[in-house]
This record gives C-alpha cells, sequence and structure tokens, in this order.
C-alpha cells in the first residue's frame, strides 16, 4: 500500500515536471488553429509530447544512470558534447521561458509589475526549492500537482459548457505534423531526460533498500501514470481550443487565447485561478529543469562540495536574465535549436528502449550520425537558408515536412542490424 502510495505521489511529481510553460499555452492554440481537424494535431502533438517523453522515462528506468549513459554508447565525447548542449538549451530556453509565460499571464494581469521583478522574485524561490531538492518530490507530488489538476479540470470541464461547440475550419497544411513539430516546443523529450536524473535520484533516496528491478518497476508505472494525465490534459485543452475557434480573433496570440478562454469558463474567478495555474505549472517545471541540471554537474564532479550550489545559481541568474524576453520570441528563437537536438534526442531514447541485441555501440553511431547528418537541411530550411540546397534536399522524404532525418534514421537502423 504504501509502494503504491509512493508510486503515485512520483508520477503526479513527474507530471508536474513536464507540465510547464509550452504544455499549457501550445495545446489550446493547437486545436484553435486546427478547428474540425482537432483529433488529427491532438494525435501529433501526443506523439512527440507524451508518448517520446514517456518512453524516455522508461529508458530511465532501464539504465539507472545519468544523461551521460543515454549517449555513452555512441562515444564519451560524444556523449559530453551532448550533454552539455542539452542543459544549455534546457536552461537558456524553457527555463526562462517559465518565468515569462508566468509574468505575462500569471502576474502582470494582476499586478501590473515589470519582467524584471518578476524573474528576480520567482528564481530566487526556484533556487531555495533547489537548495532542498530530498524534499522536491514529496511536495510537487502532494501539494502542488493535485492543485494543478484541480485548476486544469475546472477550466475544461467548464468551457464545455460555456460556449456551444463550434468547429471551425483547420488553417495547417498537415495537422499531423504540425502537431508533431509543435510537441517540440514543450520540450518533453528533452525534459524526460533532464527530469528523468531528477527521478532516478529520487526513488534512490525514497527507496534506498529496493533492488534494481523493483527500482525499474516503480519508475516505469510512475511514468505510464503521468503519460496518460498528460494525454488526458492536452486532449482537453486542445479540444477546448477548438470549440472557442470562432469566439476569438484570428491572429490572437498564444498567452492571449488562454486567458480568453479562462475568462470565459470561469468568468471573475478565471484571471485569479488561471494565474495560480501558470504559476504553479511553470514553477515545478523550472525547479526540475535546474535540480536535474545541478545533479548532473555534480555527478561529473562528485568530489565537490559546491558545483551543485553553483550550477544551480548560474542556471538562475541565466533564467532572470532571459526571462525578460517576450514568450514569442522565445518560442522563435527556440525552433531551430529544436528541428536540430529533438530528433537525435528522440532516436537515443528509441535505441535506449529495443532490446539490448539491437542496440550494439555500432548501431548506436550508425543511427545517431544519419539523423544528425539528416538534420542538417530542416536546420538549414528553419532558419530561412534551404532554398540554397533544394535541389540537393528535394529527394529526401519529408524533408518539406522538417522531419527530414525519420526515415533515413530508420533504414540506418534496420541496415546496421
Amino acid at each position: 500500500m504504501k509502494e503504491k502510495k509512493e508510486i503515485f505521489i512520483i508520477a503526479f511529481a513527474l507530471f508536474s515536471l513536464f507540465f510547464g510553460a509550452g504544455n499549457l499555452i501550445l495545446p489550446p492554440y493547437l486545436g484553435f488553429k486546427s478547428g474540425e481537424l482537432w483529433w488529427l494535431v491532438t494525435l501529433g502533438f501526443s506523439l512527440s509530447a507524451v508518448l517520446i517523453p514517456i518512453l524516455g522515462i522508461l529508458a530511465y528506468a532501464r539504465i539507472q544512470g545519468t544523461m551521460y549513459d543515454f549517449g555513452s554508447k555512441v562515444s564519451s565525447i560524444f556523449s559530453v558534447i551532448y550533454c552539455f548542449i542539452i542543459y544549455a538549451i534546457a536552461i537558456i530556453l524553457p527555463t526562462p521561458r517559465t518565468a515569462s509565460v508566468t509574468h505575462e499571464i500569471g502576474i502582470a494581469p494582476l499586478i501590473g509589475t515589470s519582467p524584471l521583478s518578476t524573474s528576480i522574485i520567482y528564481f530566487t524561490l526556484v533556487f531555495f526549492f533547489v537548495m532542498n531538492r530530498s524534499k522536491i518530490m514529496g511536495f510537487i507530488g502532494k501539494w502542488l500537482t493535485p492543485g494543478i489538476l484541480i485548476i486544469l479540470a475546472l477550466i475544461i470541464g467548464n468551457s464545455f459548457f460555456s460556449i456551444p461547440v463550434d468547429f471551425g475550419n483547420n488553417s495547417y497544411p498537415n495537422p499531423l505534423v504540425d502537431g508533431i513539430l509543435e510537441g517540440y516546443q514543450t520540450f518533453d523529450a528533452i525534459g524526460a531526460i533532464v527530469a528523468g536524473g531528477v527521478i532516478i535520484v529520487s526513488v534512490n533516496l525514497r527507496f534506498k533498500d529496493a533492488g534494481f528491478e523493483q527500482k525499474k518497476a516503480i519508475i516505469g508505472k510512475a511514468g505510464w501514470i503521468a503519460g496518460l494525465g498528460l494525454l488526458f490534459v492536452y486532449t482537453g485543452l486542445i479540444f477546448t481550443g477548438a470549440s472557442f475557434q470562432t469566439a476569438f480573433e484570428e491572429t490572437i496570440k498564444r498567452s492571449s487565447l488562454l486567458r480568453g478562454i479562462s475568462s470565459i469558463s470561469l468568468g471573475e474567478a478565471g484571471d485569479i485561478l488561471l494565474s495560480l495555474l501558470v504559476s504553479l505549472a511553470c514553477f515545478t517545471t523550472a525547479v526540475g529543469i535546474v535540480v536535474g541540471t545541478a545533479d548532473y554537474f555534480q555527478s561529473r564532479w562528485p568530489k565537490s562540495k559546491f558545483i551543485y550550489s553553483f550550477t544551480a545559481l548560474v542556471s538562475c541568474i541565466l533564467g532572470v536574465l532571459m526571462g525578460q524576453f517576450d514568450v514569442t520570441k522565445i518560442i522563435n528563437v527556440a525552433i531551430p535549436v529544436l528541428i536540430i537536438a529533438y530528433p537525435v534526442t528522440i532516436v537515443l531514447i528509441l535505441l535506449n528502449i529495443v532490446p539490448s541485441k539491437l542496440n550494439s555501440a555500432f548501431i548506436f553511431k550508425v543511427v545517431v550520425y544519419t539523423t544528425i547528418l539528416f538534420t542538417i537541411p530542416d536546420f538549414l530550411n528553419s532558419v530561412g537558408w534551404g532554398k540554397s540546397f533544394s535541389s540537393f534536399t528535394s529527394w529526401i522524404p519529408f524533408s518539406n515536412l522538417s522531419i527530414g532525418w525519420l526515415i533515413p534514421a530508420f533504414l540506418s537502423f534496420v541496415i546496421s542490424n
């Protein structure tokens, strides 16, 4: 009985570590733009923002190591470089975005304070929680996540009765693929291998006497519970956005759409509840990312007494500096970065999931380097340089959809086996 309770606490904490700024503002906008085809973008979004991240947690359950172990079969140099890039991305983009979203949606409409003031207070609290990491999983799992789920249920539930369901036309050229690519913006696959390390440490602290297989089962069960929670919430938010398509102007911003839906659904209390929801969701994600980053650097320099605190402090300072930018700007900057980083992360997760006989060091090298090679054209397209190379890249399947790496990666896996 105690173990089941602990599994749910870990699952709730894992849900909160995943469910941050992008997870809150992206799904309603997807539904709003997709209209009658909301179910198709939901499928695509769920593949990249639910299935892959949960597989990442299952991979962690299997290796029970650090992010370094995800790519160590490629080479130690590759793994070190990959870890540095991923943690740099996590600290420079999604972590500050949590502060930016909190300010733009949760704080400024109620108080009218400056972005700098919000960021300083926000990351001071983040630093405090990070420095008390032994209590994080219990506090987040027992208190913060239930609060997030209750407010989400109120917004989604009330929206069904607040406005007649009137789906408009879809404005996405490829709803399924657009859903997949929008799922990149949640950073959840990256979040899985950052937050997964936090879960491993927490499970080891809470189940000191448990064996490898027992810990593996605990992490796996918690991962699937968190994944189902994410799936239900995303489906509800996308459906809600689609339902409100005719209630707002087509050019509305993501954050404004979420606030508008909340106001219509919950009336005068909507602004307060939304501010609380945004603050809780963003805060738990920021704490998870900073803890994961600090844990990793502590694992690289285990004898250092200060590396954990130093990494946490630097991460929070960078969060304050980057948190001054508008949410839309951060999202736009993130797109080219994610186009090249996300496919490699997906491939590493999948390779760590398949049976051992199918993921030798040779297979890792072939598949990962093939993926990197074929993400380059997608990256060039995302920054506007793709036309110069179109004659060379037009033959790559799905390159026009920014997933030109998919078929080459799969073929390299099949051939290398």
